[in-house]
């Protein structure tokens, strides 16, 4: 039995972006961001956009798409967390 590696890829990808939903709906709906460091977002969303210029320029589709989603999800909470703290 032979696993398409994209399918493998898409699996990860909903489970890792799915994975920051929940925190961005409570960040949005609470406003509340003081438990979040904002150096750990600030680098992780640093690192995000450097995963998906790294699925362009290798053409991995669930790459491209997943840091796509996760670097929205993730820099509204570090927008958050720098206006309401």
């Amino acid at each position: 039995m032979q696993i398409d590696a994209n399918l493998i890829g898409y699996c990860a990808a909903v489970l890792t972006t799915g994975a920051f939903v929940p925190q961005t709906i409570k960040s949005i709906r609470s406003r509340d961001t003081r438990a979040i460091s904002l150096w750990m977002y600030a680098a992780f969303v640093a690192g995000i956009a450097f995963w998906f210029i790294y699925g362009l320029t290798i053409g991995s589709w669930p790459v491209i798409l997943s840091n796509a989603i996760t670097f929205l999800l993730a820099v509204t909470i570090l927008a958050m967390k720098v206006r309401y703290g």
